[in-house]
């Protein structure tokens, strides 16, 4: 698979003969290869111009970027390897029939639940109790064949999430204080770790997707809006837990990460330049990380996994075959 690379520096992102060129304000010229990129990262304040565009667009090569409070802005995407008019209309005519799109999006939430589970059991093997925890995953996961319609689904999904987010404080050391989810902007630094990661897996998403013919706006799970990419909402429950939940927990309980990587910014806790840098590296190694594929019969990257789970959606739309979401079974 081709890398991603995450520019923290401050400065201007250039075409430079055949490859790309970042100069950072103190006249520092790095350089990328281009032809091994599968998306850049731009988390400082970049420069850049539509001859980079065009050349990126050339590559088939993502621009993502990030702005204050660790968000996710945007992304300038090259053309799509792939287009599909009849792709798009059976996703809009299963978007449309409210039986189908509440299937599907059943089951993201069931494959979120089990990647959910598995972290909680983790952690249970090692000497804590997690019994209450388990139980409600257990009991909502079974309630989600009963729901009726998105919002039912959508309520059966946080009370999973919020037995989830319950261990959070028991994982962590305990100067990392969750006590709950907080954004808009995160309020400490669990907080602020979870929407930085939340984030990088979502932007990843949009890669992969960008990958297949589906339109990455319309969604089953997260309704369809104005300048979001929801698919890769839907498909980010999927992968939350296994990239960036545990990288958070791997960092912080190894003490890669300290309560110094983080900083106070108008009522926002959010993560230095550094500690973005750390995190960013993990997570970038976790991606590349691989598995033994059942069905593949050969080792994928933690990264092409994303892809498979895009296209297998995509089959489910054209030719009817089931889908079951990705479920950790390692």
């Amino acid at each position: 698979m081709d890398r991603n690379y995450h520019i923290f520096s401050d400065g201007r992102l250039e075409r430079h003969n055949d490859t790309v060129r970042l100069v950072t304000l103190d006249d520092e010229k790095k350089f990328l290869p281009v032809e091994r990129a599968e998306a850049i990262y731009l988390h400082g304040q970049i420069d850049y111009n539509t001859r980079l565009m065009s050349f990126l667009n050339q590559h088939g090569v993502a621009l993502h970027v990030f702005g204050w409070n660790d968000y996710y802005a945007g992304s300038v995407m090259p053309n799509r390897g792939q287009t599909s008019g009849r792709t798009l209309v059976s996703q809009v005519r299963a978007y449309d029939d409210p039986e189908t799109r509440l299937a599907i999006a059943s089951e993201f939430v069931k494959g979120g639940a089990h990647n959910m589970r598995a972290n909680v059991t983790y952690y249970a093997n090692r000497g804590n109790d997690f019994d209450a925890q388990l139980d409600t995953i257990d009991r909502q996961t079974e309630a989600i064949d009963g729901v009726s319609d998105i919002p039912e689904l959508m309520g059966v999904e946080a009370s999973i999430r919020k037995a989830y987010y319950s261990i959070f404080d028991t994982v962590l050391p305990e100067e990392f204080v969750f006590d709950g989810r907080a954004y808009n902007p995160p309020n400490n630094e669990v907080n602020s770790l979870i929407s930085f990661a939340n984030a990088l897996v979502y932007a990843n998403l949009v890669s992969a997707i960008r990958a297949t013919a589906l339109d990455p706006a319309v969604s089953f799970l997260h309704e369809p809006g104005d300048r979001r990419y929801s698919l890769a909402l839907d498909l980010a429950e999927l992968f939350k837990p296994l990239l960036a939940d545990r990288v958070i927990f791997r960092l912080v309980n190894r003490n890669q990460l300290s309560l110094e990587d983080f900083e106070a910014e108008l009522n926002a806790c959010l993560l230095t330049e550094s500690g973005r840098q750390t995190f960013s590296k993990v997570f970038e190694e976790t991606l590349e990380r691989t598995v033994e594929h059942p069905r593949l019969k050969r080792k994928v990257s933690y990264q092409y996994l994303l892809r498979v789970e895009a296209y297998k959606l995509k089959k489910h739309l054209l030719t009817g075959e089931e889908y079951v979401a990705f479920r950790r079974w390692w």
